[in-house]
């Protein structure tokens, strides 16, 4: 939403606007509000009002706004619009159960409260003191309304909904519409779960005289088995799991604008923030709820990724390390053996949670460094000799570079000794990486040092 939002307000050269929505103080969670900061500003996403940054139409906080709601609804109360509901949560639950069982066709609130005074509703069951307000919606209320990418769209009729609850908290309902209106919003992108409530939104415009927003729906993300995405079934629910996972914003933005709409045959997949502006349009959205496919989005990650320089790739690699805690203040030593061996590890990279594995071996003291022992149980019968020969080669070996190590090795292995080349340099790899899958062996020996690369052939040798 934030994604589309951003884009038409670049596109038509408009703010966007981040107000918190917070009146439902059930389901408050005290710092929600600093996830959503964190994680709009990774994505790189940056909005032109909202709380943080204030605007001409503050406080963008809808708790921090009750004194704003109020005069409204008693607007509505005083036209006829509106009326104090006195029912009990028992009562009302009682009357959805009594609803389901008999097959209503229609369901909703059935006006028990409408037209009696607090004293009438009080000598009836399921009372309760508190009032909440209900809309009042006439008979033959219009439920269709245009919206910018389904056209034409009908909607269930609307019941007596809240708008104002017991606790003096205004619901979602009226909340949005009166800060709409007040902060001058013209264009309303949200999902498609909205659609059933726009009717409700369009006739609170209409009783308070004024004038009805743009509506977008945008379609509901789905898993692979076509069900609604939650974070019960999908981790990929939470945004900042992307983080975690160490997918570069960049990626996930273009993802995500695939998602929204899917590039004609002749356009790109892979297209940046301003070139997704650039042709942003309304009627390219698919009404139909996207497959949310991960194994796309790796390999968009996966290209991004090759698309830096080795050192923006290193700082990234560098900030997800300190971000993720896995390094939390790293060495100059740390940070220049990384950069060192970044270009290593790139072209096979999909996240950037991937390269501290790949590396492990570089920052594992010589003496802490634990062979795999598959790797180990599958080294050739003659990798004792292999390994005294390495450590002879490379003993007197004047120049510590990639090339070196990798002439001195043929020369005894290869050449002298007649080992096949793969056969030749397993026990190497297993005893300096200690795995038999690694970055390219010479350049991590030259990396990882002399005495290290040394000590570490001497030491696999003892074990065999």
């Amino acid at each position: 939403m934030a994604l589309f939002n951003l884009a038409y307000a670049r596109a038509t050269g408009g703010r966007f606007v981040l107000r918190i929505e917070d009146t439902d103080r059930a389901r408050y969670v005290a710092d929600s509000e600093e996830q959503i900061y964190a994680t709009l500003r990774w994505l790189g996403l940056p909005w032109d009002e909202g709380p943080d940054v204030g605007g001409p139409y503050e406080p963008y906080r809808q708790s921090e706004r009750l004194d704003t709601y109020r005069p409204f609804v008693e607007q509505l109360l005083a036209d006829g619009h509106a009326y104090h509901c006195w029912c009990s949560a028992e009562r009302l639950a009682d009357m959805r159960a009594e609803q389901a069982a008999s097959k209503q066709a229609t369901t909703g609130y059935d006006r028990l409260c409408l037209g009696k005074t607090r004293e009438e509703r009080a000598a009836l069951p399921g009372f309760t003191d508190t009032p909440v307000v209900r809309m009042r919606i006439p008979d033959g209320v219009a439920t269709t309304f245009t919206d910018l990418i389904r056209g034409e769209v009908s909607a269930p009729t609307p019941d007596d909904q809240v708008i104002l609850k017991a606790d003096g908290f205004p619901t979602y309902h009226l909340a949005v519409v009166v800060d709409d209106h007040l902060m001058g919003i013209t264009h309303v992108v949200r999902g498609e779960e909205w659609i059933s409530s726009t009717p409700k939104h369009v006739q609170l415009y209409r009783w308070l005289g004024w004038d009805v927003p743009a509506f977008a729906h945008m379609p509901l993300l789905r898993n692979t088995d076509k069900s609604k995405i939650s974070k019960r079934k999908n981790p990929a629910a939470r945004l900042l799991w992307f983080r975690e996972q160490g997918f570069l914003p960049e990626a996930l933005r273009n993802f995500l604008q695939l998602l929204g709409y899917p590039p004609a045959e002749d356009d790109a997949e892979v297209a940046s923030f301003s070139e997704f502006v650039a042709g942003f349009a309304w009627d390219k959205v698919n009404t139909v709820g996207p497959v949310f496919d991960l194994d796309k989005l790796s390999w968009l990650n996966g290209h991004y990724i090759r698309a830096l320089s080795p050192e923006e790739l290193a700082d990234r690699i560098v900030e997800h390390l300190v971000w993720t805690g896995e390094w939390s203040d790293p060495d100059d030593a740390q940070v220049a053996t990384l950069r060192a061996a970044t270009p290593l590890i790139q072209e096979r990279l999909t996240l950037l949670s991937e390269a501290l594995g790949k590396l492990q071996f570089l920052f594992t003291a010589d003496a802490e460094l634990a062979g795999d022992p598959a790797a180990v149980a599958k080294l050739p019968a003659n990798a004792a000799d292999v390994l005294d020969a390495a450590v002879d080669a490379l003993g007197s070996l004047d120049a510590w570079d990639d090339a070196s190590i990798q002439a001195a090795l043929r020369a005894r292995l290869v050449e002298e000794l007649g080992i096949k080349p793969k056969v030749a340099f397993g026990p190497v790899r297993v005893a300096v990486t200690g795995s038999n899958v690694s970055p390219p062996l010479f350049e991590s020996m030259a990396i990882l040092g002399r005495e290290s690369s040394l000590a570490r052939l001497r030491a696999l040798r003892s074990r065999l």
